[in-house]
């Protein structure tokens, strides 16, 4: 029998007391965190000749500090799994966001990453884009760490053209967080935070900005035979997410005002719009106008457009970063003058990077090219039903996993192994693929340690499939236009980390570092308590 004995703590009293009392903590007045949905590191230096003297790139490369061999530790590199991962400190082994959607086997459904039937919209009428809260995520994130250290009183807000992208790094215990309805153009969240919209956010919907950028159209910021570090605008491998008839600059998006606010993802004017709500949620909240740390939370989630569509060797990701760079610049200045220039903290890194484009891959000799995902279910679907007597036993493929339906496996009396080991013969044999693992037997296999660190770091026990399979480098499953990430390779695996402001010291560091280092080491700079589920360790360079 084991007897907890808890002894009352000593009261403090006298000189001790009094001067602890009168002790300050010193803290910057707001910390903001940016993400920029699918940045890799090498374009930093890529377009840093381009990038402008006031920008942001180059006040984060020239006045701040670069940890410039920063690694995602887990697969898969997907958009969820990075953003909680670099506010949790964590990975997806604890945390429990392993994809942006999976399969869940004890609810027996799919299940979207920041899906949550108790809640509804709030800002628009009813339906799925404001179903959402952090219900998913099993640990604090550093926001919330930071409302309780200061018992609630500091402000914690996330913003992001994607839902997931500002619930998740805001944490349970935010303010609020707010994302883009592509339905109507306005800017919603849920019941999980509020009612209804604060009247800040009611005025900011009201200017419809998205169909002030589509009256612009998209032509390159610069003169397009300038952009020496990309391909030719049109390339058949690029996609045409504003229809087939626009297949390079100038793009006409007046036609997309008032029907199609989708469209407006694709273009860097999803990040002018996120910098211009940013501003508005800093002024709304009156973030940073006290002694008291708040937090905002900031994705940039048309990179990741972009990048799926054309790919990161075309023109129009170099102008989208031109034009972001200029974007971050305009939002310090802001800062600077509503917050006041050294009393905020900033860094910046990205959720995952990204592969080329297989078409980019073959025009130049790279290894890759497309894996015929659709014909390998239809095979194994076929040898299923021959060898045990259906082509259902698998019931999900979800992040390069595979998922087996052992409620019918067991109804049938078979052997599961013997069902993995059938998809796992077959699988092996395909060129496009590197490595099939069967994830029980992960610490079994004869794998490269980074390799195994990274499938078990994003193995959740509850959540997760029954095999693994790891592509060749360069491939990727897709129609044979535009790219994607996921994969465990510096591609899609090395970000940028980058911080500014408060306390920051200029200088760089090579050493390897992750991304779930950025939690802990905010918490060092603000002298409170690590995320619940945070693996990570101070970077010490930048928390002295």
């Amino acid at each position: 029998m084991l007897f907890w004995f808890v002894t009352p703590a000593q009261t403090k009293t006298g000189t001790a007391a009094t001067t602890a009392a009168s002790t300050t903590v010193n803290r910057p007045k707001l910390v903001v965190g940016i993400v920029i949905d699918q940045m890799r590191w090498d374009y930093l230096y890529r377009f840093y000749d381009r990038y402008a003297a006031d920008g942001g790139f180059k006040r984060f490369l020239n006045q701040g500090f670069s940890c410039e061999n920063t690694m995602v530790p887990y697969v898969p590199t997907i958009t969820a799994c990075g953003h909680t991962c670099i506010y949790t400190g964590s990975v997806p082994a604890i945390h429990g966001i392993v994809g942006n959607g999976w399969y869940d086997p004890q609810r027996n459904k799919n299940v979207y990453c920041t899906e949550d039937s108790t809640v509804s919209t709030v800002g628009a009428e009813a339906g799925a884009p404001g179903a959402m809260s952090p219900f998913n995520m099993k640990v604090t994130t550093i926001g919330d760490e930071l409302r309780m250290a200061t018992n609630f009183k500091g402000k914690v807000i996330g913003v992001a053209v994607k839902d997931r992208g500002g619930i998740l790094p805001a944490g349970h215990s935010a303010n609020a967080a707010y994302w883009y309805d592509s339905r109507n153009g306005n800017w919603i969240t849920s019941t999980y935070y509020m009612k209804e919209l604060p009247k800040w956010m009611q005025d900011f919907n009201a200017q419809k900005l998205a169909d002030k950028y589509y009256s612009m159209g998209w032509n390159t910021l610069y003169p397009i035979n300038s952009y020496i570090q990309s391909t030719a605008d049109e390339k058949s491998y690029e996609g045409t997410p504003f229809g087939v008839e626009q297949k390079a600059f100038p793009y006409d998006l007046k036609k997309f005002a008032g029907t199609n606010y989708g469209a407006i993802c694709s273009t860097p004017y999803g990040n002018s719009m996120t910098v211009e709500i940013a501003k508005a949620a800093v002024i709304g909240e009156q973030l940073g106008a006290d002694n008291i740390t708040d937090m905002l939370a900031v994705s940039f989630s048309s990179p990741d457009y972009i990048g799926h569509a054309f790919g990161p060797n075309s023109v129009e990701q170099e102008d989208d970063y031109l034009r972001l760079d200029k974007d971050l610049g305009s939002f310090f200045n802001f800062l600077d003058a509503k917050v006041g220039k050294g009393q905020y903290v900033v860094f910046l890194s990205a959720d995952h990077a990204v592969a080329h484009v297989p078409g980019f891959s073959k025009e130049n000799k790279l290894p890759g090219g497309i894996a015929p995902a659709a014909r390998w279910s239809t095979d194994l679907g076929k040898i299923l039903n021959e060898k045990f007597g259906s082509s259902k036993l698998i019931i999900g493929n979800f992040n390069h996993q595979i998922y087996l339906n052992h409620q019918l496996m067991d109804s049938m009396k078979l052997d599961a192994n013997a069902v993995k080991k059938a998809i796992m013969q077959y699988l092996i044999l395909q060129p496009e693929v590197g490595q099939v693992i069967d994830l029980n037997k992960l610490m079994e296999v004869p794998l490269n340690a980074k390799q195994r660190d990274m499938i078990a770091n994003g193995y959740n026990q509850h959540l997760s499939g029954d095999i693994q399979v790891m592509l060749q480098s360069g491939y990727m499953e897709g129609s044979g236009t535009g790219t994607t990430h996921s994969a465990w390779n510096p591609y899609d695996s090395h970000i940028p980390l980058l911080f500014y402001g408060w306390n920051v010291p200029k200088g760089k560091t090579n050493r390897e570092v992750y991304m779930t280092d950025i939690a802990a080491t905010v918490a060092a700079m603000l002298h409170i308590q690590m995320p619940s589920g945070c693996i990570g360790h101070v970077i010490e360079e930048v928390a002295k």
